[in-house]
């Protein structure tokens, strides 16, 4: 049972690591305007704080305008009402997500009552969480 839980850890800590790989890759850009849209729909507030890893605020500040404007079109097209949401990148350095996150966003509203997390780090630990039944049969098909 023990090797069982180390062989699974170690298996999250793989995924944790290619999820670094791609906080750092070509399509990084693309992927955090995407998690921002996201994050909007699901936080539904016309106040929203945007926070990041220290490296990533340039890239957000950059995209955080077209990933508005996706979600204000989403947003038209499925409701018919157009939105005009104020979404600012956090500017309080210390306040920035820790390295450890591996990437993403964290999107606040409501003075930080409302929070939807989308970095890598808990998008994995959702994957891991779903589909970790699928993952043990796999790996030890004797216990079933």
């Amino acid at each position: 049972m023990i090797l069982r839980d180390e062989l699974l850890m170690s298996l999250m800590k793989e995924a944790s690591s290619k999820c670094k790989m791609v906080a750092s890759g070509t399509n990084y850009p693309q992927l955090l305007q995407k998690l921002i849209v996201q994050g909007l729909i699901k936080i539904e507030e016309m106040e929203v704080v945007v926070y990041c890893r220290k490296e990533d605020v340039a890239t957000v500040k950059k995209i955080v305008p077209a990933a508005v404007k996706e979600y204000v079109e989403i947003m038209e097209k499925e409701s018919g009402v157009k939105l005009q949401p104020n979404v600012t990148v956090n500017e309080d350095r210390s306040k920035d997500l820790p390295e450890s996150s591996n990437g993403g966003v964290k999107l606040t509203a409501l003075n930080g009552r409302l929070v939807c997390d989308n970095t890598m780090l808990s998008r994995l630990a959702l994957v891991n969480e779903e589909l970790m039944p699928s993952i043990r049969a796999i790996l030890f098909p004797e216990d079933q």
